[in-house]
C-alpha cells in the first residue's frame, strides 16, 4: 500500500491504470484516505493545544474530510461521466481518487507555526494535480476533461458546502437566539 501511495504522489500514470483495473484495490484506496484522515486529524488535535482550534473542531474536520471524499468521488464521477462522456464506474473512480488523495498527508504537519499551513495547503494542490491524473485515468479522456471535471466538480461541492453551512449557520444561529 505504502508504494502504491508513494507511487501516486508521484503520478505515476501506470499506478493509476493498475489500481482503476483491480477492484481488488478499492478496501485500501478507502483505508489510504483514511489514514491521511486520521493523521490530519491527529495534526490539528495538537494544533488545539497551541491555537484556537478545539478538539471537538478537529475531531469533525477529520470526520468531514471522509464524507466530503465521497461526495467528491461522487461528483467527479457524476460529472465526468455525464458532462463530459467518460466512461468508468464509481469503483474505478473511488480507487484512483483514494489514492491521488496521499498529497493530503503533508495535513497532518498542520500543528507546526506557520510552515504548516503552508505545508497543508501545498499538499492539497498536490492532491488537486494528482486527481487530475486520477480522473483522466479512471474516464479514459483528456487532460482537458480532467481539469474541467475537477473545476466543475469543485465549483458544485463548494456551493453545496455553504448550502450546508448556511443551514446549519442559521439554524445554529436561531437555536442560539441570534447571537
Amino acid at each position: 500500500m505504502i508504494d502504491r501511495m508513494i507511487r501516486a504522489a508521484r503520478l505515476d500514470v501506470d499506478l493509476y491504470e493498475e489500481v482503476e483495473a483491480n477492484p481488488a484495490l478499492t478496501q485500501e484506496a478507502i483505508t489510504v484516505v483514511v489514514i491521511i484522515a486520521v493523521l490530519n486529524t491527529i495534526g490539528s488535535i495538537i494544533g488545539s493545544l497551541f491555537g484556537p482550534t478545539t478538539i471537538g473542531m478537529a475531531i469533525l474536520g477529520g470526520v468531514w474530510a471522509l464524507i466530503g471524499f465521497f461526495i467528491w468521488a461522487w461528483l467527479a464521477y457524476f460529472i465526468g461521466t455525464r458532462l463530459f462522456g467518460g466512461t468508468a464506474d464509481y469503483g474505478e473512480l473511488l480507487r484512483t481518487l483514494g489514492y491521488a488523495y496521499t498529497p493530503n498527508i503533508l495535513g497532518t504537519l498542520s500543528f507546526i507555526p506557520c510552515l504548516g499551513a503552508l505545508l497543508s495547503l501545498v499538499g492539497a494542490i498536490w492532491a488537486l494535480v494528482a486527481m487530475v491524473v486520477a480522473i483522466r485515468q479512471a474516464l479514459d479522456f483528456d487532460t482537458t476533461k480532467a481539469i474541467l471535471t475537477v473545476v466543475v466538480g469543485f465549483i458544485v461541492y463548494l456551493i453545496g458546502l455553504f448550502i450546508v453551512a448556511f443551514v446549519f449557520g442559521a439554524g445554529a444561529a436561531l437555536i442560539g437566539g441570534g447571537r
